[in-house]
């Protein structure tokens, strides 16, 4: 069999590794951890661009680069080039009759001289006029034909973008090519609205006139686009004109059409165009300011060029509901911005892709949200911010060396001592004997050692003669079990001092630290505010402060009592994180009472909460976001009342502080 290899055409390549949006992930975590939802990082990201090894434009760079090139073409220079340079060579050819006419004394030159006096203002009516006149100076011919063939190139290069380069030097030959080439157009625009245009057809016609259009079109449907954004670009430069100068050259086209006999056609295709491409703006005005006259065609493509960036800023901005990069045209960004700013493009688009595809994102009901794999990502973040703040010496572990043999191996061994549970380290304890000279060739067993001594050893067999000096056993580290409660407030108070994503990193981290490195403790995240609830894990990262009034904490430590009443085989560890004291406590019927300043019944009933973690031994920290003389008083009689201890972080140490409190917490139990 042969076999033939090749770059893979089909699609994407089958065989390639999944993309890694890990990275992308951390870069929308650092949003996210700081209050932003998963829809706002996901657009921050890809305005941004990618960092790093992955380095990747963003929109807003794209973004520039499209102003910036709008700005040029502004200033590239004026839209009535064609009528000034067409006024030029008409008053070059009048100039030039006017001298061969001037010496000659007959009536003739003398009636000639004033037909010319008569010439209208207006250039396309003067020209129409001289169409018929017998021209007396062959260099003043020669101007007013080079006239005819500038307008015929600027017209129909206006249409069809290349045409001027191929009607440099216009034949009666090429004039009828172009000719049936309209007509074979048209006729393929009718088929096609019929039902009845095949691509075979397309291909035939290109076949034939393919030179003519520079941009290769593909199929009939790219042909189309690239006609009408021509067309509409005309019809916006006539727009932008003066009055005037919009009839002059309007005239002007219209008797150029004319004279090569392409009205007809040329408004068939008009009207074609039109009717399937309404959404371009056909008869918008666009400002040049600089001064450089262009020539119809140039004028053209400057706003062709200037409507593509306009559209496509649009899409880049992606500031409209339900945007997705989906809706940037690629085609643009390869015209507008080159080769670089489409692989840009598709790779910002395949973070969008992966990130939904590796299970990071999910769309729900047309909303974005976070997956629980992203938000263990995002905690495991957290917790490496808050880790890397910390001195080495802080980072301590909860470790008993004295375990049972229930618990983890270490990968170390020491000396067996008596009353020792932990597993035999055979290795070592073999090694240890055969050190001691225990190594011996083991002879068959005697008959006086009894039938029933046991197995008999095989001759020429080798034995380790172990002491009880010999025996390792294998080190392990106990893990005591914690009931962990981490309460947060959520009140509005929270956004308003700037906190709010301060105290959504912790919970996070404490998250990731517990499941990571404590995996038998219990964790409850109880978010507060006018209620408390408990928080999921995959709720964390997306979550929002409440704007209600209150900060429920009796209710919140109801709740985390109720979970170190469901372990209470369990050690309990209870972190408070608040900026305000108790505004609101939970009456009888389950409602929420709020009264500000706080009234006794909600301080009593918050404080004999507390009594009650006192007596579940539970000691109670909290951390202080704010320095207000009412929450500080009542912090301190938390901590008479239960032992615990009062921090004060600010805000971005507030992590490390939690954090380390809780190892310390753990390393104490």
């Amino acid at each position: 069999m042969a076999y033939r290899y090749g770059a893979y055409h089909d699609g994407p390549d089958p065989l390639a590794p999944p993309y890694d949006v890990r990275a992308a992930l951390d870069e929308m975590g650092d949003a996210i951890l700081s209050g932003s939802t998963p829809v706002h990082a996901l657009r921050d990201l890809l305005k941004r661009g990618l960092p790093g090894a992955q380095e990747r434009n963003g929109l807003d760079e794209m973004l520039r680069e499209v102003r910036r090139r709008r700005r040029e073409l502004r200033e590239r220079g004026r839209l009535d080039g064609t009528l000034e340079q067409a006024r030029a060579l008409l008053d070059k050819a009048i100039g030039q009759e006017r001298a061969e006419l001037f010496p000659d004394p007959s009536d003739e030159a003398r009636l000639r001289e004033s037909e010319l006096d008569a010439l209208p203002d207006d250039t396309a009516s003067a020209i129409q006029e001289l169409s018929d006149y017998e021209w007396r100076s062959a260099a003043a011919r020669r101007t007013f034909e080079e006239l005819r063939d500038l307008l015929r190139r600027e017209v129909l290069d206006s249409q069809f973008k290349g045409l001027r380069d191929a009607l440099a030097h216009p034949d009666p030959e090429a004039m009828e090519r172009v000719r049936r080439m309209m007509a074979e157009l048209n006729d393929m625009l009718d088929r096609d609205s019929r039902g009845e245009h095949t691509q075979a057809d397309f291909d035939a016609f290109m076949g034939e006139y393919g030179d003519l259009f520079p941009e290769r079109p593909r199929d009939l449907e790219e042909l189309v686009d690239i006609l009408a954004r021509r067309a509409a670009a005309t019809q916006r430069m006539l727009a932008s004109m003066t009055p005037r100068q919009r009839e002059e050259l309007n005239n002007l086209i219209n008797q150029t059409l004319d004279q090569a006999g392409l009205s007809d056609q040329m408004r068939r295709l008009g009207d074609a165009l039109v009717a399937r491409r309404p959404d371009l703006a056909w008869n918008a005005p666009e400002r040049l300011t600089g001064e450089e006259p262009l020539g119809m065609g140039d004028a053209v493509t400057a706003l062709e060029e200037l409507a593509d960036l306009t559209r496509l800023e649009s899409t880049l901005r992606q500031d409209y509901p339900g945007a997705r990069l989906d809706d940037i045209d690629e085609a643009a960004v390869r015209r507008a911005l080159g080769r670089s700013a489409v692989d840009d493009l598709e790779a910002l688009r395949r973070i969008e892709r992966e990130l939904e595809e590796q299970g990071y994102l999910l769309r729900r009901r047309g909303k974005l949200e976070l997956t629980p794999k992203a938000v263990r990502r995002l905690g495991e973040t957290a917790l490496r911010r808050v880790f890397s703040s910390l001195d080495a010496g802080r980072r301590g572990d909860h470790d008993q060396r004295d375990a049972g043999s229930a618990g983890e191996l270490t990968g170390s061994s020491r000396p067996w001592r008596f009353g020792d549970e932990q597993p035999i380290d055979v290795v070592r304890t073999l090694v240890n004997g055969v050190r001691g000279g225990g190594l011996r060739r083991a002879e068959p067993a005697g008959e006086a050692a009894g039938e029933g001594a046991g197995r008999r050893a095989r001759a020429g067999s080798v034995a380790v003669r172990l002491s009880v000096d010999d025996f390792e056993v294998a080190e392990t580290e106990r893990r005591s079990a914690a009931a962990v409660c981490l309460l947060v407030d959520l009140s509005y108070s929270m956004a308003l001092r700037g906190t709010w994503a301060a105290a959504k990193q912790t919970a996070l981290a404490l998250q990731a630290l517990v499941a990571s490195k404590f995996p038998q403790d219990a964790v409850q995240i109880i978010g507060f505010s006018n209620y408390a609830r408990v928080l999921q894990p995959d709720e964390l990262a997306g979550l929002d402060w409440d704007m209600v009034q209150g900060t429920n904490l009796h209710h919140a430590l109801l709740i985390a009592g109720r979970h170190l009443d469901r372990h209470p085989d369990f050690e309990p560890v209870v972190l408070v994180v608040t900026d305000g004291e108790p505004t609101a406590h939970l009456l009888r019927n389950g409602t929420s009472a709020f009264e500000w300043p706080p009234s006794r019944e909600t301080l009593e009933l918050t404080l004999a909460e507390v009594d009650k973690m006192t007596r579940r031994r539970a000691t109670l920290n909290v951390f202080m976001l704010a320095a207000d003389e009412r929450l500080k008083d009542f912090v301190d009689e938390v901590a008479r009342r239960n032992g615990g201890r009062v921090f004060s972080p600010s805000a971005d140490r507030l992590g490390e502080y939690v954090v380390s409190d809780f190892l310390r917490v753990r390393r104490a139990r």
